[in-house]
């Protein structure tokens, strides 16, 4: 059998395994849950498939089908799609889902999951016998000429195969150069030549990992000899992550006198895709036109300051190869990194990220693509049964008597309930730019992401419990709000309405968001709006049968908007006065729950509150980071004291400074 991961629906796509955006200013986010030493969560590691497992978690020793063929278009091809059992609706009866995993020559590979009832077809859905395969290739592939398929051979050697396919791009083991550049050295030649390393050196590959022994060494040993010290005696080793890192320090490796070329230790580090140029103090400027390798993609430049004491430092630089697209972390502007692990941890995942990179670049890629397509062809011609996927064969004898059936899916809207992200085509308010971005919105259970197609790039992404609420602005435009009242703004592609009151109804059902009000507020004879509102925008008291509580205001709403202006964007003491101050003061506010606690973030409750691990600027006495709470107002959080007409409120004095929320709510 087969399967596939998140597939596209109507017409829409699928989305998978979105993560979070980092910080550009390379500020971390870890959980409050965490424990402050786990520096596994600093830092995340980029340009991994993560989806390679999804054969071997949910088609790997369960009954699924594989089918293998040559398309003339797409060339060899493997699909596998699997049918499983979901719990009964209590509307729509037994439900069944189809995972799909489509592989073709490119790297990158369709995996997807979509609900049976959402598949149009002839048949008739939630039997046990399932849909006709076939019709369900063709709406989840319609590019697939699915005539060419056939059955594949039930062996192991087929299934151990399109494993192997599908992790291809897998491997936790690193080997990285280290090169030393001592004062008044650029060269390739002078590098390779220092016979031995330098204080300097010494402290930042105790900084790095750890001196092993490799006569004996059993863990990755990068093609170093573990056996008759033919390279050495000892290299430096550590572990990140799930990663084996070795390294190939030139000052470990075999040194010969008189020889500039040192090919004992260009053997090794010339082969390695990255490299860490270290610099001490006086060294001359790198350039990696100084390199004569081909191999060598990656160059990361350490400097360091203050060598061997209190102080020491190091600042950060990269040069890469132009076909090979950016990686993280963000290296921060005018930034030296004190010596601490913090810095040992933004390296590392640094050099991981950058192979990992480096695979994406037309070099690798053409090499990755050979071997996955004559991986493909030997499936598809050594390993396939006669049997088609559509046993009736390609011309069904013609019946004068019946006309075709149509293709029905089994209610309308199905498609809104599926596991995996359904994707519309829309317009998106831009506010750096103050333009719009065409783009694809897509909602999966678990994330809302924005798409730019033409660069390829996931431009926003949320949690999808992290939505609050909505509002439909005009029949074709909409704005989504989420998290603390941050919101995304969008508009259907030539004013289909339907389109966006089907986001809606995808929203209705995955979060516990509502629909937005606007009112408009008035003040009575004090000039009072009669409510009091805290840091967050939530309104924590409303003055019984006053103005507020007869335009419809209840405790535990969430102001988002006030005067066109978004809540999300104003410190509280802003908030206030604009409050204050307007003389018609028009709101858009998210009603609350039925038990009239405020609608909010799952990351802004208790358990989900988080904490930011922040690079200390140009102070080495510090350990490198500091942490702090979120901060809920964008700049700091501060009330301000009430006006003299609402002193009367035992709450309305409230005065706090600093970065802590006030302590009781504003009164208005």
């Amino acid at each position: 059998m087969i399967s596939l991961v998140q597939v596209p629906i109507q017409g829409k796509c699928p989305i998978f395994h979105v993560c979070r955006l980092r910080d550009c200013t390379g500020s971390v986010v870890l959980s409050a849950g965490d424990q402050h030493t786990d520096r596994s969560k600093r830092y995340i590691v980029e340009h991994v498939d993560l989806g390679a497992y999804y054969y071997r978690k949910y088609f790997y020793l369960r009954e699924h089908w594989n089918y293998l063929g040559v398309d003339e278009n797409l060339g060899p091809v493997a699909v596998s799609l699997r049918r499983e059992k979901l719990d009964e609706h209590k509307e729509h009866g037994q439900q069944y889902n189809y995972r799909v995993i489509f592989r073709t020559s490119e790297l990158n590979t369709l995996r997807g999951s979509i609900l049976e009832d959402a598949v149009p077809s002839t048949s008739k859905h939630g039997l046990a016998r399932g849909l006709p395969l076939k019709e369900v290739l063709e709406y989840l592939v319609p590019e697939l000429n699915v005539h060419c398929l056939r059955l594949a051979l039930n062996t192991p050697k087929v299934t151990d195969q399109l494993m192997k396919l599908d992790e291809q791009g897998l491997s936790f083991q690193r080997k990285v150069g280290v090169m030393y550049c001592m004062a008044g050295q650029s060269s390739e030649e002078e590098m390779y030549n220092n016979e031995s390393s330098g204080p300097a050196l010494e402290e930042f590959l105790h900084l790095l990992g750890e001196r092993v022994r490799l006569k004996g060494f059993t863990k990755y040993r990068a093609q170093l000899d573990t056996k008759t010290d033919s390279t050495g005696t000892h290299s430096m080793f550590t572990t990140y992550k799930d990663y084996e890192i070795m390294f190939h320090v030139s000052t470990m490796l075999p040194y010969t006198p008189n020889n500039k070329q040192q090919l004992l230790r260009k053997r090794h580090i010339g082969n390695d895709i990255v490299t860490i140029v270290f610099q001490e103090p006086g060294a001359l400027p790198f350039t990696p036109k100084n390199i004569r390798s081909h191999f060598q993609h990656v160059f990361v430049v350490i400097r360091v300051h203050n060598p061997c004491s209190e102080n020491t430092s190091y600042s950060v630089a990269v040069t890469r190869s132009k076909d090979m697209p950016s990686f993280g972390p963000p290296i921060p502007e005018n930034v030296t990194f004190p010596k601490s692990s913090v810095f040992r941890d933004f390296l590392l995942a640094k050099v991981i990220n950058a192979e990992n990179a480096a695979h994406k670049s037309n070099k690798f890629c053409a090499m990755a693509t050979r071997t996955r397509q004559e991986y493909l062809r030997d499936l598809a011609e050594r390993h396939t049964t006669s049997t088609p996927i559509d046993p009736s064969g390609k011309f069904p004898f013609i019946s004068l008597a019946h006309k075709k059936k149509e293709k029905t899916k089994a209610y309308s809207g199905a498609e809104l309930r599926s596991v995996g992200g359904v994707t519309w085509q829309v317009h998106v308010e831009d506010h750096s730019t103050g333009g719009e971005l065409e783009a694809l919105v897509a909602v999966s259970n678990d994330f809302i992401i924005v798409l730019d197609q033409e660069a390829k790039e996931v431009v926003f992404n949320c949690a999808t419990k992290d939505v609050i609420g909505w509002t439909l602005s005009s029949p074709a435009s909409m704005k989504i709000f989420y998290e603390r009242g941050e919101n995304l703004s969008l508009r259907s592609v030539s004013n289909n309405t339907e389109d966006l009151k089907e986001v809606i109804k995808r929203l209705e059902t995955l979060t516990k968001g509502c629909e937005t009000t606007e009112m408009t507020l008035r003040r009575n004879g004090l000039g009072q709006l009669g409510f009091h509102v805290n840091y967050e925008g939530i309104v924590a008291e409303v003055e019984p049968y006053g103005y507020a509580w007869q335009a419809g205001l209840r405790q535990g709403s969430r102001l988002v908007e006030i005067c066109k202006v978004s809540v999300a964007t104003l410190t509280h003491e802003q908030m206030i006065d604009l409050l204050r101050t307007s003389v018609a003061v028009r709101v858009v506010i998210i009603p609350p729950h039925d038990d009239a606690t405020p609608r909010r973030s799952v990351h802004l409750t208790p358990r989900g509150l988080m904490l930011q691990l922040v690079i200390v600027k140009n102070n080495p006495n510090d350990c490198g980071v500091q942490y702090k709470m979120p901060n809920f107002s964008n700049t700091r959080a501060a009330a301000t004291t009430a006006a003299p007409s609402s002193t009367s409120s035992p709450s309305a004095a409230t005065t706090t400074s600093g970065s802590a929320p006030p302590a009781a709510p504003s009164s208005l």
